[in-house]
This record gives structure tokens, C-alpha cells and sequence, in this order.
């Protein structure tokens, strides 16, 4: 009787470890959340799984200066976002280090534009934050909270071509009819056996300009303008290399590589006094890492500040500017497909190599006196991140895997310049990529490569297909963030409205896909575009 009970008691918590829902998402980003909702909209049930405690990714993460291209294409619940931003704005009582009409209506959408739905781009990350979690009471989401997926074997359940449950580290597992992976990694997609693709294809792979390596374009600021020397003794080459400087070279211009586009954290600073955390020496400071800094200083740059985009209540959303700056260069190669362990590895070497930045400016004498007395001016936002001392929850992750799914997304198709098939949301930014790495050039002088900048000729449909792995390899996961797409094209997708938007959408296809009880692959896109549009998804221009 004993061991009766005993055996009850066993198949209870183990029953009490399993959680089953129609749709189970794996990521906690604006992606992830948006998807939720839609799916919550639509009468059936859904699970988070959210590796962060926080929700939001990086428009959560500091990413505030929101990166739109053009504001007519984003619908939708992604619209419906920047609505809530810009209600949140009109009450006095967040206007807490700033007088509202100080700021004006900067970041606001127009009326004409708007209509009765008005929209702001600019805000605080924990504005962002706070939208999230009202999403999560008003639709009353499951989300859980520090899960992370089991990337060993043991991870995941497959019949067949078709993932029946999955495992998180903490031993619970998720059974679902549909999953989505909104994460910014890609971990659920490749655990899946869905083919992807890290780092910068060949021109000759798709037929692009734009792709692999770019020696010698400069399309943004992001470069040495003046020749400065790489060596520790300046024009010595025996002397051995600066710190954050490559020993490799670049191959051929066009060629492919396994290099990505540098991370770095966006920060959220604060000029106010009484809302300021001054950047403390870090333990581990190295002034001689920054001496590359220092004598672009020397060659007379002074474009330090033009990435403190500003956002309400005296912050900033700072991001990379200049041929050295917040972007840590050449440092996440291994990051897509590495451990959990070394992710986190990395996480605090981009802090490291920032925090220090912040310090050198500050106090290094190296540093142009006008710049070091304004920079002294700023510290990290005291009433932002108050969980992590101000420092930003979420890496920026730009590019990580990339699925190689039924259709893949090219640069001819980001430049607006086709008609893809079936289309599920639109993009318009520029193909944005920024450096992936750091060289001596054969004349002796340091500089930078992968910094590429190209407008699209009219913003852009993307396809159905580019959310959606191949059948034979999952039949019930669909992919809006490591979706089906070239590097360079991705360049220009990578920006959160679209993550939201590709969210919201995969989300009505594996609804729908449930209900007429077909693969995503298989369901009719008149019926998906029939609904996108009627939840004001907008497909073409």
C-alpha cells in the first residue's frame, strides 16, 4: 500500500511538471509577446516560456529610438504598441525628470497619419516594459518565467516531422500542437533539426551586392577617416597589435564568411543630477584596450555624442557611432550557437569592454577635455534596469542563426524590388549591418569592414514562407525572428516593429493552422491573409 502511494505521489509531481496549451512560445521578447496576444485574440490557449525575467527583448532592453523606416507599413498589434507608448506619454505623472511640453510631440506620429490611433516611437525602456506586462494582465498570458530551453537531446520530442513536447532545464515540459521560437538566438529552431545558416553568405549564393565581405565601403561613420596606426608603438609592427585589433584579414570583397555583425548593449543614460549612476572604475580596467580611441581623438574626431538619441525624461538610447565605440567588435562570432555558459560569458565581456569605455571617457586624459567635461555630465539611468544597477537586461543581439526555411528572403526582395509570394507583413528600413570586424589594411593603418547602408527603393513584403521551416524537417514551428533570410537582407528586417508584426503573424497561421487541422505549410493563404488584414496586418504598400 505504501509503495502504492508512494508511486501516486511520484506520478503526481511529474504529471504537476507537464503543461500543455495549443501554442507554445518559446522567448520573451516583443516578438514572443505579441504573438501570445494574438493567439490569446483568437480563442485558444498559449504558454511563454521566457528565458529573462523581463519581458520585452531589446524594445524593452534600451532600444527606445525605435528604428521605423517607414511608419505607414507597421499595423496592427505592433501598431497597437506604439499607441499604448503614446498613451502612456500623455499623463503628467510620467513625466518625471522632464516637463512634457519640453519635449514637444518629438517621436509622435502625425494625425493625418495616425487617425484616431496615435502612436509614439520614443520612450523609456521600462515605458516599454510596462506595456508588456499590461498585455500579460489584460490578456491574462501563461507566461514562465527563467525557462530555459534543454538544448541536450533530452530537449525536445519529435514524431517524426513534428515536435510533440519540449524540456526546460528546470525539468518541465510543454506539450503543444503548434510552437513558435521568437527567441533571438534560435535555440528551439535548431533543436528542431531545422537547417540555419551563421554569419555572412557569398555573393554568388543568391546573386547580391551587398553580401559578405565589404572592404572599403563606407556607408555610415562607422570607419577610420584618417590613417592611424594599429600597433602598440605607433608605425612599429614588432611591437605587436592594440587590443581590439584582428591579427586575420579579410578574404576577397563578396566572399562569405562565418563573422556577424558586432553586439553591444544600448544604454539608457540620464543627464539629470538626481537621476544618474556615475560609471565606477571597473575591477578589471585596462586603459591600454581603449589607446585605438584615444588617437582617433588625436586625429581631431569629435562625433562622440551623436548616438545619445534622446527619448523623454533627459535619457538617452546610445547607441554605436564611430569607428570605436559601444559596438565590440569581432567578439560574438561563437555567440549564435554557444552554450548557455559561454553566452553569459560574452554577455559580461560586452559589459566589461563598455563600462570601461564609459570610464575611459570620463577620466582618461587621453581624452579631449570638452569631451570628457560633457561626458561627465551622464551616467546610467538610475530609476531604469533598477534590477541590474542600471546596466541593460538584454544583449543586442543583431544577428544571430538565420533559418534556411521554404523561402528565403534576399537582398533584391529587402530593396523592394520584387513581388514575394504570399505576404504576411512589411518591412522598409535600410539593409543595416554594422561591422564584423576590426584589420590592419596592407598599407599599415587599422580599419573597420561589414559596415553597409542601403535603402530599400519603396518599403518591402515579406513572404509567408520566410517564417516557415520545411516541412520534411518540422511541420509545426514557425520562426518570425531567426527567420529565412540573407544576411544582408536580414539587415534590414532585424528591427523590432517587424519582429512584432512576423510575430503577430505566425501567430494567426498556427491558429489557423490548428483549426483546419493542416501544417502551417499547408494552410491556405487566402485564409491567413484573409484574417492578417482583418486584424489590420498591413501586406503590401
Amino acid at each position: 500500500m505504501r509503495n502504492i502511494l508512494i508511486l501516486c505521489l511520484l506520478g503526481f509531481v511529474l504529471q504537476a511538471q507537464t503543461y500543455r496549451a495549443d501554442v507554445i512560445i518559446y522567448g520573451g521578447n516583443a516578438s514572443a509577446i505579441i504573438a501570445a496576444v494574438q493567439v490569446k485574440k483568437m480563442g485558444k490557449s498559449v504558454i511563454v516560456l521566457c528565458p529573462e525575467s523581463h519581458l520585452g527583448g531589446l524594445t524593452s532592453g534600451g532600444l527606445g529610438f525605435t528604428d521605423t523606416g517607414n511608419k505607414e507599413v507597421i499595423g496592427g498589434l505592433a501598431r497597437d504598441f506604439y499607441r499604448r507608448i503614446y498613451d502612456h506619454y500623455q499623463q503628467d505623472k510620467n513625466w518625471n525628470w522632464q516637463a512634457k511640453s519640453s519635449f514637444g510631440n518629438k517621436g509622435q506620429g502625425t494625425v493625418a497619419m495616425d487617425g484616431a490611433m496615435r502612436t509614439m516611437w520614443l520612450f523609456e525602456p521600462h515605458a516599454a516594459e510596462q506595456v508588456f506586462e499590461d498585455y500579460v494582465k489584460e490578456y491574462q498570458l501563461a507566461v514562465h518565467r527563467n525557462e530555459w530551453l534543454d538544448r541536450s537531446a533530452k530537449g525536445i520530442q519529435k514524431n517524426i516531422n513534428a515536435i510533440q513536447s519540449i524540456r526546460t532545464i528546470s525539468g518541465k515540459n510543454y506539450v503543444g500542437k503548434m510552437f513558435i521560437d521568437a527567441t533571438y538566438e534560435g535555440d528551439l529552431m535548431a533543436l528542431a533539426g531545422v537547417d540555419f545558416h551563421v554569419g555572412r553568405e557569398a555573393n554568388s549564393v543568391y546573386g547580391e551586392q551587398w553580401n559578405g565581405v565589404q572592404v572599403g565601403v563606407f556607408q555610415h561613420g562607422h570607419f577610420f577617416k584618417k590613417p592611424i596606426s594599429p600597433y602598440r608603438i605607433e608605425g612599429d609592427p614588432s611591437s605587436g597589435l592594440l587590443p581590439e585589433v584582428a591579427s586575420e584579414t579579410p578574404g576577397p570583397n563578396g566572399s562569405g564568411d562565418q563573422k556577424i555583425q558586432a553586439y553591444c548593449y544600448r544604454m539608457c543614460l540620464s543627464d539629470h543630477p538626481d537621476n544618474r549612476i556615475p560609471f565606477a572604475k571597473p575591477a578589471n580596467y585596462d586603459p591600454s584596450r581603449y589607446t585605438l580611441y584615444a588617437r582617433v581623438f588625436a586625429s581631431g574626431w569629435r562625433e562622440t555624442f551623436d548616438k545619445f538619441d534622446l527619448i523623454p525624461n533627459r535619457k538617452t538610447d546610445t547607441n554605436n557611432h564611430g569607428p570605436f565605440s559601444t559596438d565590440y567588435i569581432g567578439k560574438n562570432y561563437d555567440y549564435p550557437v554557444a552554450t548557455y555558459a559561454r553566452r553569459a560569458e560574452l554577455n559580461q565581456a560586452h559589459k566589461d569592454y563598455q563600462m570601461g569605455l564609459m570610464y575611459f571617457l570620463q577620466n582618461d586624459p587621453r581624452v579631449p577635455v570638452e569631451v570628457q567635461t560633457r561626458m561627465k555630465e551622464w551616467g546610467l539611468a538610475k530609476d531604469e534596469f533598477t534590477a541590474n544597477g542600471g546596466w541593460p537586461y538584454q544583449l543586442y543581439i543583431r544577428e544571430a542563426r538565420r533559418m534556411k526555411g521554404e523561402f528565403i528572403m534576399k537582398e533584391a526582395d529587402a530593396l523592394g524590388k520584387t513581388q514575394v509570394p504570399n505576404p504576411i507583413g512589411m518591412g522598409s528600413y535600410s539593409l543595416d549591418a554594422h561591422n564584423a570586424q576590426r584589420f590592419v589594411q596592407a598599407n599599415g593603418y587599422v580599419q573597420n569592414e561589414g559596415d553597409i547602408g542601403v535603402k530599400p527603393d519603396k518599403p518591402y513584403s515579406i513572404a509567408y514562407g520566410s517564417i516557415l521551416p520545411k516541412e520534411s524537417q518540422c511541420a509545426n514551428l514557425l520562426v518570425p525572428v531567426c527567420m529565412s533570410s540573407s544576411h544582408i537582407a536580414y539587415g534590414s528586417i532585424r528591427m523590432e516593429p517587424v519582429f512584432m508584426i512576423l510575430g503577430q503573424s505566425a501567430a494567426t497561421a498556427a491558429v489557423l493552422a490548428i483549426e483546419k487541422k493542416v501544417t502551417p505549410q499547408r494552410l491556405k493563404y487566402e485564409l491567413l491573409e484573409k484574417s492578417l488584414i482583418a486584424d489590420k496586418q498591413i501586406l503590401t504598400h
